[in-house]
């Protein structure tokens, strides 16, 4: 499941399985997930467009692919660890957790853009917090 609670927020999902996606999307996925261990699939309209999800992880860590129904991937999620982002970003994501628990990090690619998402912990709480390439919060 994709962690971004704000693009999934206007979204409505269903789970499906790989024989009702559209051919385009079998291919693509089929293609893109050489090698990782599928974990479902789900169809959602988001802004009145239909994309298809594949829930996946290779060596313990989650990529999640979103499709259109030509199968053009439109977005990747895809674990990361935080020692690994540039000092602005890793600076970002710390400052908009506000004391939270950081237990989960995903760069976020769509098109040509890269941002980051972190699942975060405080006193039993979950939530998310998200920056951009250079470290400022997007929502």
């Amino acid at each position: 499941m994709l962690i971004a609670g704000v693009s999934l927020a206007l979204a409505s999902e269903k789970r499906v399985r790989f024989q009702d996606l559209p051919k385009p999307v079998q291919k693509a996925a089929a293609t893109q997930t050489q090698g990782a261990n599928v974990h479902g699939y789900s169809k959602e309209t988001e802004n009145g467009q239909t994309l298809y999800e594949v829930e996946t992880t290779t060596a313990g860590r989650s990529k999640d692919l979103l499709f259109d129904a030509s199968g053009n991937v439109v977005e990747m999620e895809q674990q990361v660890d935080m020692a690994t982002l540039p000092a602005a970003v890793q600076d970002g994501l710390r400052k908009a957790a506000a004391g939270a628990t950081i237990a989960k990090v995903e760069s976020v690619t769509k098109g040509s853009q890269v941002s980051y998402e972190a699942a975060t912990v405080k006193a039993g709480k979950h939530g998310e917090v998200a920056v951009d390439s250079e470290g400022r919060p997007t929502h």
